[in-house]
């Protein structure tokens, strides 16, 4: 027997703990993965994978964010996503926002209507199966959205399927007040 301290059995000692990889990264191991798996598989395969890693914090700002470019440049309703952002941050034509919004399948979560230097948004993109989003991202050729999205956003929100509805999975980004 020994006094000394033993590493946790779940975990061998001198492991790094940070996040998990997310395979699902990498655009060439996505199609490799599609040319064997269904597409439900790979989906659900996609979504372990980014439960897993969680979300990326990397830009939280959904007019900033790298992933979302594409999708900044769609229009909808006589306006690009891009423009519809930066009405919402100035707070002008408030009662247009939920439908710009439910347009590109982002639900609004939350809005602080304060002054424009403390206005902020939460918004929710919904990145389930058959979200309003995949054929933007589809018809870019960009397969492995679902990862990239991760991780810029601020957090991930996986909803699990019953046996009436299919699997949710919102990425939630925020509307910063301007910058003075």
């Amino acid at each position: 027997m020994t006094n000394k301290p033993q590493p946790p059995a779940n975990k061998p000692a001198g492991t790094a703990t940070g996040r998990v990889e997310n395979p699902f990264l990498d655009a060439e191991f996505y199609n490799r993965m599609r040319d064997y798996t269904e597409r439900d598989a790979a989906f659900s395969k996609e979504l372990k994978a980014i439960g897993d890693r969680g979300a990326g914090k990397q830009s939280t700002d959904m007019r900033e964010a790298p992933s979302l470019q594409l999708l900044r440049a769609v229009v909808k309703k006589g306006l690009s996503l891009e423009v519809m952002l930066e009405r919402m941050v100035q707070g002008v034509e408030l009662g247009l926002w939920e439908p710009w919004m439910s347009a590109f399948g982002i639900e609004i979560r939350g809005v602080n209507y304060a002054k424009p230097e403390q206005r902020n948004a939460r918004l929710a993109l919904d990145m389930s199966l058959a979200c309003k989003v995949n054929s933007v991202f589809a018809n870019a050729g960009v397969v492995n959205w679902r990862s990239l999205v991760a991780e810029d956003c601020a957090q991930i929100q996986i909803d699990k399927p019953t046996e009436k509805s299919g699997a949710k999975v919102y990425a939630i980004f925020y509307l910063d007040a301007p910058e003075k």
